[in-house]
C-alpha cells in the first residue's frame, strides 16, 4: 500500500521511525514535510498527487468525514501529576470546577477528576461543539466543552502544555481560569488576557474605521474552507459601499499578504485563532467575520451622524 504519513510540529521528529516501521510492513512510505495546524488542515492535496492509497495522520482524532481514506493516529501523552498539588490552594475559594484539556490528555481525564475531587472539588465535564469528540476536550476552534458549562461551574481548570488552547477557551468564558502547565510545573490563572486581547481586538476595530478595500481571506484546508462565510462577507463589505475581493490561499503567508498594498484591511474566514494570534503580523488590521460586523455598524452609525449634522 502507498501511504503518506503526517506529523504535527512535536511529533515530527518521530516521522523517520514510523515510515521505517511501515516499510518493513511492506508498504511504500512518504512523509509529508508541509505544516499542519490539526486535522482540519489534513494533506489531501499532497495525498492525491502521488497517488497514496491512504493518509495517515498522527496527533490529533478525526476532525470531519472527508472524500480520501485518512487513518487517525492519537498520540496520548502521561504529563506528570506531581504538579497538581499546587493547584489546591488557589483553587480554594471555588467549589464546582470545570476540567479542560487536549486530545494528548484526555485518557487523563478520569485520574485528574479523582484527584480534585478527593480535595473537595465537584468536578464537571463539559461536550464540544461538534469538531472535538470527547468530553472535556478542547480544540483551538471548538471550545465547547467549556462555554458550554460556563454557567455551571465557579472557576475553570485546563491541564496540558502551550497557551494556544487554553486561550480560546479562556476567551469565550467569563469563570477564573487556572491553567495547570505540567511539563514546566506552572500553575497560575490566566484572566487578565481576557483584557489584553479584548484591547487589541477594539484597537483593530478602530484602525480599520479607515479602511475602504477589504481583503477576505479563503484558506482551501479541508477543515477551514468556508467560501459561503467568504461570499457574504464580500456582500456586505460591498453593500456598505466599500471594496472587498477574496483572497485564496492554503496557508496564509503575512509577508505576501503585505505585499498587497491595495488592502487597507483583512478579513479572516479561515481557523478562527489567524485573527486573534496572528493579528499583529500584518501591516493592515487582521479582523474576525464578528469584528467586521462591528467596523460596519460604526462606519453606518458615523455616516448617519454626518448626514444629521
Amino acid at each position: 500500500m502507498r501511504l503518506l504519513l503526517q506529523f504535527p510540529e512535536g511529533l515530527k521528529q518521530y516521522a523517520l521511525t514510523y515510515a521505517k516501521k511501515l516499510e518493513a510492513q511492506g508498504n511504500e512510505v512518504f512523509l509529508s514535510a508541509s505544516p499542519t495546524f490539526g486535522a482540519c488542515d489534513l494533506a489531501l492535496d499532497e495525498a492525491r498527487s502521488i497517488g497514496a492509497d491512504k493518509l495517515i495522520h498522527f496527533g490529533h482524532a478525526e476532525f470531519q468525514k472527508v472524500d480520501f481514506d485518512v487513518e487517525y493516529v492519537e498520540y496520548n501523552v502521561d504529563a506528570p501529576l506531581g504538579v497538581l498539588k499546587e493547584a489546591i490552594p488557589l483553587l480554594t475559594p471555588y467549589k464546582t470546577i470545570g476540567l479542560v484539556t487536549t486530545i494528548q490528555h484526555v485518557h487523563q481525564l478520569q485520574a485528574l477528576r479523582g484527584f480534585f475531587e478527593e480535595n473537595g472539588k465537584e468536578v464537571v465535564l463539559g461536550r464540544p461543539y461538534g469538531f472535538a469528540k470527547k468530553e472535556g476536550q478542547i480544540l483551538g476552534c471548538d471550545v465547547g466543552s467549556a462555554s458550554t458549562i460556563d454557567r455551571k461551574v465557579d472557576a475553570f481548570v485546563y491541564f496540558g502544555g502551550g497557551m494556544f488552547h487554553p486561550l480560546g477557551a479562556l476567551l469565550n468564558t467569563t469563570k477564573p481560569f487556572l491553567a495547570i502547565e505540567p511539563f514546566a510545573n506552572k500553575v497560575e490563572f490566566i484572566d487578565y488576557y481576557r483584557k489584553v486581547y479584548r484591547g487589541r481586538s477594539k484597537g483593530k476595530i478602530l484602525r480599520a474605521l479607515k479602511a475602504k478595500r477589504f481583503g477576505i481571506l479563503l484558506t482551501t484546508k479541508n477543515g477551514q474552507h468556508n467560501e459561503a462565510l467568504a461570499k457574504i462577507i464580500k456582500e456586505r463589505v460591498e453593500k456598505a459601499g466599500l471594496e472587498a475581493q477574496i483572497l485564496v490561499a492554503n496557508t496564509f503567508d503575512f509577508t505576501s499578504l503585505d505585499n498587497m498594498l491595495e488592502f487597507d484591511a483583512f478579513v479572516n474566514t479561515a481557523c478562527p485563532r489567524i485573527a486573534i494570534d496572528d493579528a499583529g503580523r500584518t501591516r493592515a488590521p487582521l479582523l474576525s467575520a464578528n469584528e467586521l460586523m462591528d467596523v460596519l455598524r460604526m462606519k453606518s452609525e458615523m455616516l448617519q451622524q454626518r448626514q444629521q449634522s
